[in-house]
């Protein structure tokens, strides 16, 4: 008898193209999955998302959900899909959920957070992790214009998502932190558009650093212009968070 399984990944996403399967030799996470999904269930195994994330993006708590054809106990299964995986890929749970789970679909929201370094030298054990802005940034200014981003909006500068989706979107939370020379964006909505976050981020590093101001930011989302915004910030200062149900 079939069996739906919903499981959280966490993973280094320094060497991946991604979540989104790619045709070799570009590798990805779902792709990896499905590789090791096929030894243990003997055949294809389609695995659903709950996110796409970006190339270099990493997880603490991607939740995915498939199908297998046989019952097999939710503790065995991670054991064996943790033991096939690269170790920069690792199963934190695993639980049989209702036949009818879709871990794209049923999500209601999504925490990301990003790390940006603001001192002088970036130690070795954060350089995969933390993005490295070495200048002064006015982190003032760029707490200021956090509340131009919050509610719904249309994002249309800020992402390179297809320009004929629908680009308006929430964001339910938004919180900048700063301890020492580690500043921490915490941003929560129920979905992103391509580069959103990034996008958005890398806008504020431009304020703090005085290059655009936030009383312009109106003016630039209504622009619905993606040259307008600023820079898209580096990939390997975002983490997903979780995922709520």
């Amino acid at each position: 008898m079939k069996r739906n399984y919903k499981v959280i990944i966490q993973f280094d996403g320094t060497h991946y193209c991604g979540w989104q399967y790619q045709a070799p030799p570009d590798d990805t996470i779902q792709r990896q999955m499905q590789r090791v999904l096929k030894i243990v269930a003997k055949q294809k195994v389609t695995v659903t998302g709950s996110s796409r994330t970006d190339a270099g993006v990493h997880s603490r708590g991607l939740t995915a959900s498939f199908v297998l054809p046989v019952n097999i106990e939710a503790k065995s299964l991670q054991r064996a899909l943790n033991s096939l995986l690269p170790a920069d890929i690792r199963i934190a749970d695993c639980q049989q959920v209702h036949p009818s789970f879709n871990a794209r679909f049923h999500a209601q929201k999504k925490t990301y957070k990003y790390y940006l370094f603001n001192g002088q030298i970036l130690s070795p054990f954060l350089q995969r992790f933390a993005c490295h802005v070495p200048y002064p940034l006015d982190y003032r200014e760029m707490r200021r214009a956090v509340k131009h981003f919050m509610g719904t909006r249309d994002f249309s500068s800020f992402t390179s998502d297809d320009p004929h989706k629908n680009r308006t979107r929430n964001i339910s939370f938004f919180k900048i932190k700063r301890r020492r020379d580690m500043i921490t964006f915490t941003i929560e909505g129920k979905s992103f558009l391509r580069y959103m976050v990034r996008n958005i981020v890398g806008t504020l590093i431009d304020v703090g650093r005085g290059k655009i101001s936030r009383q312009s930011l109106p003016a630039i989302f209504a622009r619905r212009d993606r040259r307008a915004a600023g820079q898209t910030a580096p990939a390997k200062g975002l983490v997903l968070e979780k995922v709520e149900y």
